[in-house]
C-alpha cells in the first residue's frame, strides 16, 4: 500500500515542470503493477488549498478527480491523529503540519511508503519514500 502525496497530481495535472513526466510515469508504473494507492483527506485539502490560492479555481475539479480516480480508497484524519500530529509538529520542526499529518495516517493505517517529491519524507524513520523509477 502507498499513500500518493498532494503533489504527484499537481504534477500530473499543472502546468510544465521537471517533475511531470516523473509523476505520471511513476503512477502508471504503479498502477500497472496493480499497487493499491491511497491517499488521506489532508491531500485533498492541499490540492484545493493550492488552487484557490493560486486563483486557478477552474483546475480544482479536474485534479481531485484525476487524484480519486486512481486512488483505492482515502483515508479520513481522526482526533487522534490530530494530537499526534501536534506532537510531531512540536516536537521535530523537520515537518511541516501537513507531512506530520500524512506520516500519521500512514502509520496508522500500516502505509509504509508514500509517492512523493518531498524529500523530508527521507528524515522519518521506517519510511520508504518513492519518487523515481
Amino acid at each position: 500500500m502507498i499513500l500518493v502525496d498532494s503533489n504527484i497530481p499537481v504534477y500530473l495535472v499543472g502546468a510544465h515542470h521537471p517533475h511531470k513526466a516523473d509523476a505520471q510515469r511513476l503512477l502508471e508504473k504503479l498502477v500497472s503493477e496493480r499497487q493499491r494507492l491511497v491517499t488521506d483527506a489532508e491531500v485533498l485539502q492541499e490540492i484545493l488549498d493550492r488552487y484557490t490560492a493560486i486563483n486557478r479555481r477552474e483546475a480544482i475539479s479536474l485534479v481531485i478527480k484525476v487524484t480519486l480516480e486512481v486512488m483505492d480508497d482515502v483515508f479520513h484524519v481522526e482526533k487522534t491523529d490530530a494530537l499526534r500530529a501536534a506532537e510531531i509538529a512540536e516536537n521535530r520542526r523537520l515537518f511541516t503540519a501537513r507531512d506530520a499529518v500524512h506520516i500519521v495516517v500512514m502509520e496508522r493505517r500500516g502505509v509504509e511508503s508514500i509517492m512523493s517529491f518531498d524529500a523530508d519524507f527521507d528524515r522519518w524513520p521506517g519510511l520508504q519514500r518513492i519518487h523515481q523509477l
